[in-house]
């Protein structure tokens, strides 16, 4: 008998998730399906597929599965996406709900219009800078506008939110398609890492990132606190004021404290469809 599953479509920006609610069962999803479910051709299509399972410490535990069927430790646009559904689906407009990530258990705002939420402010945690996942977990010393090996002439930030970033600030743009595969498999990242080009505005920040294992997105949540975190660092930006970063799919909102000890998003959210699919016997 082949199995049948209710699936949410939801995007933040144009980065766009299947929403598995398996929080009754408990029992996630494995590389197969994940990668079987973003196929934009002979699947649902997206970029990420996100699991809700039943959680001690919050209304859910969110497992974020990539495109190529890893696993992230954190997405911001995909928590929005999460947030949406579970309040969407939870009956009520509570002022603030509690999701366990892979970085930790994060405190999320609902803000609400007429149809449900439209946005989400979330906190995204601490900013690192020495991490397992970056250089400085061999090391012990914070990767700031440091030459990158093998690069010569480029130098970047390396930051955790929970998920590894590159940053290059002031690199140009359209480098993203080129530069973002090969600096994605750095040997200087254990676990593979985001890049983030980007470039310094007078009012903020545009960026294009290239993720781990989606390649180029319409936006990228934890990207673009990397890349804020960064900015307010060399102090090419000011810190502990709501900063604009622009994405391809659009703009997030992103505050980042002196200290870098709780950087905010907040950014909109919207449902796409929901249905039933056939998961094919042999994938």
């Amino acid at each position: 008998m082949l199995e049948r599953e209710r699936i949410f479509k939801y995007h933040g920006l144009g980065n766009d998730f299947v929403v598995l609610d398996r929080r009754q069962t408990g029992v996630d999803i494995d590389a197969e399906l994940s990668r079987w479910m973003c196929d934009r051709r002979r699947g649902i299509g997206a970029d990420g597929v996100l699991s809700l399972l039943p959680s001690q410490q919050g209304l859910a535990r969110m497992v974020v599965h990539n495109a190529d069927g890893s696993i992230a430790e954190m997405c911001g646009n995909g928590l929005r996406c999460a947030v949406k559904y579970l309040v969407d689906h939870g009956g009520g407009r509570p002022e603030r709900i509690q999701v366990e990530t892979g970085a930790g258990v994060l405190a999320c705002v609902p803000g609400y219009e007429a149809g449900g939420v439209a946005e989400v402010d979330i906190s995204m945690g601490p900013a690192r800078l020495v991490a397992p996942n970056l250089p400085s977990g061999v090391t012990g010393q914070p990767f700031v506008e440091a030459p990158i090996p093998e690069h010569l002439g480029l130098r970047g930030t390396a930051v955790s939110m929970g998920n590894p970033h590159l940053v290059l600030l002031g690199h140009p743009l359209y480098e993203a398609e080129r530069l973002g595969p090969v600096l994605e498999h750095h040997p200087s990242f254990p676990d593979r890492t985001n890049v983030e080009f980007v470039r310094v505005d007078p009012d903020g920040l545009t960026v294009v990132v290239w993720e781990r294992g989606c390649g180029l997105t319409q936006a990228c949540g934890t990207g673009a606190c990397a890349a804020a975190a960064a900015a307010v660092l060399a102090r090419r930006l000011p810190a502990d004021t709501w900063l604009r970063v622009t994405l391809p799919g659009g703009d997030l909102q992103i505050r980042v404290p002196s200290d870098l000890s709780e950087i905010r998003l907040r950014g909109p959210v919207a449902a796409v469809f929901e249905g039933v699919v056939t998961i094919p016997a042999a994938r």
